[in-house]
């Protein structure tokens, strides 16, 4: 069984999460008809295009059912087209002038070999836009691995979902070639976390999600003792909070006409 996703647990960190999406739609130079969010997760970016480009039609895909149900219930105005579905294998109806998708194409192993072919449901003057997260080097990330590669754990998680993502360089290759124009670029951010180890609990909403899930009851709660102890050493509170840098990665290709 794939993990869950868990709505409430993964909009702890709203603010955070939704900031590198206003980041990348402000690279975006085009006036849409047709939007599509790949990986829309339950709501909280896609309603931003239709603030952007009120005028379009805007669509949320998703292959988790309860990011879906949350997103839609999101809306009840039924302004966007919430879908469930595998990106792996969704196909727009019509090319889109705008397809975009955040922090997504980390849970889908071998993404790099389908970006070309996304990028071709994109119409003529038309843009294809992401960001993923590229911090999987982090202590928070080496940590995880380190922890759950131990016994009495190992067992369990041996088949567990890994996210992992490239850097710009590679997303320019990739999507560079004639009749397109790429621009990928790296941030860093500096997000200051409060409360009580909340390293952890951000985790616990994506990366560490499939390991968690894939543990038994006993062992989970023992897991994340031990993997709160790890991080509050590589991430010491101060202050002001605890600070995680961040790495994010975007790629923002446009199509000629």
């Amino acid at each position: 069984m794939s993990p869950r996703w868990d709505p409430e647990t993964y909009l702890r960190f709203a603010e955070e999460r939704i900031r590198p999406f206003h980041e990348l739609l402000a690279r975006v130079d085009a006036d849409p008809r047709q939007i599509v969010d790949l990986g829309c997760g339950p709501g909280q970016s896609t309603p931003v295009l239709l603030a952007r480009w009120p005028d379009a039609s805007v669509a949320g895909v998703d292959s988790s059912p309860e990011m879906v149900e949350r997103a839609r219930e999101t809306d009840p105005d039924g302004r966007i087209d919430y879908v469930l579905d595998d990106l792996r294998e969704w196909q727009p109806e019509a090319p889109v002038d705008l397809l975009v998708s955040a922090a997504t194409f980390q849970w889908v192993p071998g993404h790099l070999d389908l970006l070309p072919a996304l990028a071709d449901s994109v119409a003529p003057d038309g843009t294809f836009a992401f960001t993923v997260p590229g911090n999987f080097d982090a202590p928070n990330h080496v940590l995880l691995r380190e922890l759950a590669g131990r016994e009495p754990y190992a067992p369990h998680v041996q088949d567990v979902e890994r996210p992992d993502a490239h850097d710009a360089a590679t997303y320019l290759a990739a999507l560079s070639r004639p009749g397109w124009r790429v621009d990928a670029w790296e941030t860093t951010y500096l997000h200051v976390l409060r409360g009580a180890d909340p390293v952890l609990r951000r985790m616990a909403g994506t990366g560490a999600r499939p390991v968690l899930q894939a543990l038994p009851d006993d062992l989970r709660a023992r897991f994340e003792a031990d993997y709160a102890a790890a991080l509050r050493r590589a991430y010491p509170p101060a202050p002001h909070g605890t600070v995680v840098p961040f790495r994010r990665v975007f790629t923002v290709a446009t199509r000629h006409g």
